[in-house]
């Protein structure tokens, strides 16, 4: 199975909350309601170097995906 690079997610438990799996390297899931992130995995050294340059940008790119997925769906 091909997974998409991110999949929205909520639950009722938590009804306010808004989340964004990211399913590549790194995989995260981030809650857009407070910016909170939960990281799938485990870094070594090498990792946290490549993460530290990565994680703003996936986390624009994870709100960038929520903005179009939402647009989608009031057209």
């Amino acid at each position: 199975m091909t997974l998409p690079k991110f999949i929205l997610g909520d639950n009722t438990d938590l009804p306010n909350a808004i989340f964004v799996i990211h399913t590549e390297f790194p995989m995260f899931i981030i809650n857009l309601e407070d910016d909170e992130v939960e990281w799938l995995e485990d870094f070594d050294k090498h990792d946290e170097k490549e993460l530290e340059l990565e994680t703003e940008n996936l986390i624009e790119q994870a709100t960038a995906f929520y903005d179009r997925e939402v647009s989608r769906y009031e057209d």
